[in-house]
């Protein structure tokens, strides 16, 4: 039986895309190092990443840019993300693990929510460290076409200073233009 762990990175942040990565261990994969990433440090989930795609048997990786975001909501938008990862993998697993507690229903999978999967399931920490270095390479990539938000430091999140760089500069096409109306709603010296 094939088990795919499937996670989001990204969901929070005020720029940037949301990432969901599923992941297909083999059976007689030993990464005991792997736990939930925002556990990890950058240079070792690099590490990680690297054990991970040489140890599995499929990977699948999807975005959903600000654009979608802002149309459909975050939450659809990273379903969606999880959905196209699930899809992206060389095989169709039996069974789904998703890190969360949203309910999802797709016609190939049986798929179960699994709260704090990251912590609870090695192929699900394996796709939280794939989802976030997978977005953590992708906003170092930003940041050269968007250097006044340095989102090589940031990740696209609302640090301050993210955020002083928002009023200073205003706004890039790469904001998610629904997160950052609460910013300014709950930050309102800032703008």
């Amino acid at each position: 039986m094939s088990i795919a762990g499937v996670d989001e990175a990204g969901r929070g942040a005020l720029a940037g895309p949301v990432v969901a990565a599923a992941v297909v261990l083999r059976d007689d994969c030993d990464l005991v190092r792997i736990y939930d990433s925002k556990a990890v440090l950058e240079d070792d989930r690099e590490s990680l990443f690297n054990d991970i795609i040489k140890s599995c048997i499929s990977v699948g990786i999807a975005f959903n840019h600000p654009a979608v975001i802002d149309r459909d909501n975050i939450l659809r938008a990273t379903l969606q993300s999880m959905h196209r990862a699930v899809a992206a993998l060389r095989l169709k697993p039996n069974l789904v693990l998703i890190d969360g507690r949203e309910s999802i229903q797709w016609p190939y999978s049986h798929v179960v929510p699994v709260i704090k999967g990251d912590s609870k399931s090695l192929c699900v920490a394996a796709a939280s460290i794939v989802a976030k270095v997978a977005r953590d390479r992708f906003m170092r990539r930003l940041n050269r076409a968007f250097p006044a938000y340095h989102f090589d430091q940031n990740k696209g999140y609302g640090t301050r200073d993210h955020l002083a760089a928002i009023a200073a500069h205003g706004t890039a096409a790469v904001h998610r233009r629904s997160f950052l109306g609460k910013v300014v709603a709950n930050e309102p010296s800032m703008f």
